[in-house]
Formats: structure tokens, sequence, C-alpha cells
């Protein structure tokens, strides 16, 4: 069986990770794999990216030139939106590998239009790591279900007339999707049920399978050794909360997060409390409510992710909207408790009060309560540890997961032969 992962990112961001740990996992097991992507860093002859200085120069900019209609709506908030129209050849690059399968992942970026992803040869695997292929262009939704009909006058464009972006996008999908052989796979339940909700899905078949991590990696260490290498105190607790470009994203609720220490601050300081960022190098808070900060901007190695997780004794997660988020799996799997809003997929993850905390969505007060109750008893964060690792054994493992993929493969390749063969006949 040969297989060909897409994805705009070769390791940047929550969906590109997932893809490069599963591709990962899959050559492990044997399975030949490549990965075909936009922005290639790393000199693994197995990952295909941009050939020559042309194509990295045009890779560039695809982003900037497929976003150029969005200035027409010069209101609109800021979350992501992806067009998808920026004409590119991909075939080549496809028919170079010849593969049995393709798997998409995260697209967006400018990286696969809407034409590309129409002339892909199937069998098609496409994981939903965002809602983008069940609306007419945003990532994220928010409270807005207008693509459970369709889309138009979006909430996100500021628009004012029903024949928006949005409804141009949704249109489009509309014509495309339906000459796809694809099969979908939602990493929580809570993105397969939206998916299936959905006026351009709901007659797709929809898989739940979560991404992975591996727990032979991200597993508990030495806290003093973790926080030795990070240089933060050896006394005192660590409170962690990392995600990207969250000063400017408010959909990952640093603003709640702050609302909630301020809430706690007092007893929380007399603990010689240090809270830590990482994953956006425009953070430049010192000190929240006299409670010292530090922060270590984007982090791409995997080591000193983990001493992050193994140096904290509690992972915050405030998020208004996230699918199955990597920072909580990969801080369970290091035997790090969690407390976060019951949003989405985080439920798949943590079970209240048994391995984390979840407390009710945007609700600060109860946030700042679930930090108070885990950090102001060290045994019941070591019983909550202990299980929150055990969670991610049991279910979410790299190998587990890629093997689950892998049966995926081998269903939807036999059924595609199958149908081959009865079209002959």
């Amino acid at each position: 069986m040969k297989c060909l992962l897409l994805s705009t990112f070769e390791q940047q961001g929550g969906a590109a990770r997932s893809a490069h740990r599963l591709y990962r996992s899959l050559s492990q097991m044997r399975v030949d794999s490549r990965m075909l992507v936009q922005y290639k860093k790393s000199a693994d002859p197995q990952v295909l990216g941009p050939k020559g200085l042309l194509d990295r120069l045009g890779a560039g900019i695809r982003p900037y030139l497929d976003a150029l209609p969005l200035f027409c709506y010069r209101s609109r908030l800021s979350p992501p939106w992806s067009l998808a129209w920026l004409p590119k050849e991909i075939s080549p690059d496809v028919a170079s590998y010849s593969p049995d399968l393709i798997h998409l992942h995260g697209v967006g970026h400018g990286f696969l239009p809407l034409a590309a992803i129409s002339s892909l040869p199937g069998p098609l695997i496409w994981t939903l790591h965002d809602s983008w292929a069940f609306t007419g262009g945003c990532h994220l939704p928010g409270a807005c279900e207008l693509y459970h009909a369709n889309c138009g006058r979006c909430p996100q464009l500021n628009a004012r007339h029903e024949y928006d972006l949005s409804r141009w996008g949704w249109n489009r999908k509309t014509n495309c999707w339906p000459k796809l052989d694809v099969t979908f796979v939602a990493p929580s339940r809570w993105m397969a049920q939206c998916a299936r909700s959905s006026s351009l899905l709901n007659s797709m078949p929809i898989e739940v399978i979560p991404n992975g991590i591996d727990s032979l990696c991200f597993a508990p260490g030495d806290r003093a050794t973790a926080r030795d290498i990070l240089g933060l105190p050896q006394k005192g607790l660590v409170l962690l909360y990392g995600a990207s470009s969250f000063t400017r994203d408010d959909n990952k609720g640093f603003a709640l997060l702050k609302s909630a220490l301020s809430l706690v601050v007092g007893g929380l300081r007399q603990k010689g409390l240090t809270v830590v960022f990482f994953g956006d190098p425009n953070c430049r808070e010192t000190e929240i409510e006299g409670i010292p900060v530090r922060s270590y901007g984007s982090i791409e190695a995997d080591e000193k992710l983990i001493s992050l997780y193994r140096s904290a004794d509690l992972f915050v997660l405030p998020s208004l909207q996230e699918n199955l988020p990597n920072t909580v799996m990969e801080a369970m799997a290091c035997g790090t408790p969690c407390a976060a809003f019951n949003v989405g997929g985080v439920g798949d993850l943590i079970t209240h009060a048994e391995n984390g905390y979840l407390a009710k969505v945007a609700d600060v007060r109860e946030l700042a309560e679930g930090i108070t109750w885990m950090m102001d008893d060290p045994d019941r964060r070591a019983i909550l540890g202990r299980k929150a690792r055990k969670t991610i054994e049991v279910g979410f493992s790299l190998v587990e997961v890629a093997e689950r993929h892998l049966a995926l493969y081998r269903r939807v390749l036999d059924k595609s032969r199958h149908t081959t063969d009865r079209v002959k006949d």
C-alpha cells in the first residue's frame, strides 16, 4: 500500500503535527507513506515540498494571493478564513509518487484549491482538523450554525448580503464534494456531530478516529530535572498554558485565563506560583496580578515541549472551541492534569474530576475554582495525573491510532476495488 498524506505545513500547528506523527508511525509500521506539503522544513526525503527557489517563493506568497478577495470585507473579524480559489496544478506531484490512497489533513493557506481537490485520484481520506470542509470558508464557526443549511451573510465577514463570499464558497463545495470518493475522519465525537449536521457532509461517510501521540516519548519524568533544563524555580507551583498566537486569537481564551487567575491570585501567590506560556512569540507578559510569568515563544522541538509539560503542576486550556487539542493530549501523556472549558472534543480526553477538571464554557469563576481545586492539593493532582496518563495509554497512543487508520485504509481500498470490478463487469 502506498499512502500520500497532504498537509500545508510539515509540523507547524496542531493539524500538521498530528499528520506528521501519523506519517512517521505508518512508516515505522513499514507502510510505504509520504507527505506532500507546501512548507517543508526538515531534510526528510520522504516529505515532498516545493522544488527550487521559484517554487518556494510561490508557496510563500500563495496565502496572501488566495486571501485577496477577503479585503472586500474591511470590517471582517479575525478568525482564519480560506477561499481555496487560487489555481494550482498538483497532479504532477501526486502522480510522481502514484499513491494507492491520498489522506488530506490541513490543506488551507492557498495549498489546495477546490479544483485541485476535485482532481485528486480516489479514494481519499480527509481528516477534519477543523470545520472548513463543511462551511463556506471559515475554519471555526463558533456559535454560527448557518452551515446546517447554507452559508451566507457570514457573521465572521460581517457581511450584509446573503450572497457573500461564504455563499460563493458553499456553492463551490456543493458542486465539488459529491464528485469525490472520500471518507471523512473526525478526531472527536463533537467534530463528527458537527459534520453530520452540515448540509455539505450529511450524506458522506464519517469515521471517528482520534489523533494520536507517542506515549513513549511524551511520558512522565522528573519534575526537578525539567525545571532545571528550563531555568524555572524548583520550589513553588507552575501553571502552564500554550497555544499558537494566543495573544491575537480570541478563541484561545487568553483574556479569560487572566480573568480566572485574578480570582485566585491571593492564595496561589503565597504558594510561589509561576505562570509559564508557550506558542506565541508576541507574548510580552512579565507578570499577571503580581504572579511572575515566563514565556518560551514558539516551540517545535518535542524535547522542549516535554520538559514544559513535566515541569508543570497543572495545564490550563481556556479555549472557547477546540476539536481534539494536542496540548491537552500531550500534557496528559506526561502525567500533568488539565483544567479546561467543556468545549468541543475536550470531553473525549478529560472526564470531570476523574482525570482533570471541566468548567462550563466561558465561565471564568468555575475555571478559577478548578485551578484552585487542583493547585491546593498535591495528592489530588498526583492521582489526577496518573489517571490522565492512563487515559492516553488506553485510547490515544500513536501505535493504536495508526493501526485504526491503517484498518480504515484497507477497508476503503477494498471497497474501491470491488466497485471498480463491478463497473468492469
